[in-house]
């Protein structure tokens, strides 16, 4: 089985302004509200809502040996999410797929002369993909939890230039985030960020995000890359408030761990798509 990590990629300048706000290094923690971005400067809170805010408070830290189980956890739920995704909601992205299923309804018409066989063609269909979508995001979790995530202190911590980091909220671990550094290109790439599906909606995914930039920053990488196979809409939204932009893709991504099968290629397609942030001229 290939388990080798796609290489990902992704354009757009951060403002001057904002490169001023940016503060913290590799080793350091950042505590941050959900419902604020690091700014330059913050007005101290006022006493009477100290304890709201105190409740409200993020902490974006390096990851630690302890933090293992949970993130683990929070990985393997966010990708077993892209199941049905896939399976479902994929398809109304891909039109060819929808002609080439609509044929298979036609033909199964023509062969049976059964009007309840036809009917049940499409259900069929789509179950089918379901068990595929099953199958291949299964085989790409095992890769997954075979390399990078059985080992992160080895893979993120170790390498100058990478690191990982959680998002702890009321002393439990809610969100990940990595980065990868590409001496190659001059990049960074941002990877295997989730949020636990608990606690969406706080902000939370976007100040992980914030936490690659910084980091990339200051560590003088040229730009920050992505790439992602997100079905749902808020995940591409995120990447274009942090300042992304979209630079190409494929409309039949190979995952690691597929076989390529021909019941793989006609029951599992999916949209693989690169982001970039360009942070100064090379």
């Amino acid at each position: 089985m290939h388990c080798s990590s796609p290489k990902m990629v992704c354009e757009t300048k951060i403002v001057a302004d904002e490169h001023d706000a940016i503060q913290g290094t590799k080793k350091e923690s950042i505590i941050l509200s959900s419902s604020q971005m690091w700014t330059s400067s913050t007005p101290a809170p006022n006493p009477l809502e100290e304890n709201d805010v105190r409740k409200d408070t993020v902490l974006i830290r390096e990851f630690e040996r302890t933090d293992h189980a949970e993130v683990r956890r929070i990985f393997y739920e966010g990708i077993m999410e892209r199941i049905p995704n896939t399976a479902f909601r994929g398809i109304l992205q891909q039109s060819q797929t929808q002609f080439v299923y609509a044929l298979l309804t036609l033909m199964c018409f023509v062969v049976t002369k059964s009007l309840a066989l036809t009917c049940c063609a499409p259900f069929l269909l789509m179950a089918a993909r379901y068990f595929y979508s099953h199958k291949v995001i299964h085989s790409y979790l095992a890769c997954a939890l075979h390399t990078d995530m059985a080992d992160i202190e080895e893979y993120y911590m170790k390498p100058t230039g990478s690191c990982f980091w959680v998002a702890v909220l009321e002393g439990q671990v809610v969100g990940i985030v990595a980065a990868q550094g590409r001496e190659d290109d001059n990049t960074v790439e941002l990877r295997r960020m989730s949020v636990d599906s608990r606690f969406r909606g706080k902000g939370i995914a976007k100040l992980l995000g914030r936490r690659v930039l910084e980091f990339a920053m200051h560590n003088n990488y040229a730009a920050v890359v992505l790439g992602t196979t997100a079905v749902k809409m808020a995940a591409h939204k995120l990447y274009e408030s942090l300042g992304f932009r979209r630079t190409g893709g494929s409309e039949d991504y190979v995952l690691p761990g597929m076989s390529r099968s021909p019941q793989e290629r006609l029951f599992f397609q999916i949209r693989y798509q690169r982001y970039r942030l360009q942070l100064r001229e090379e």
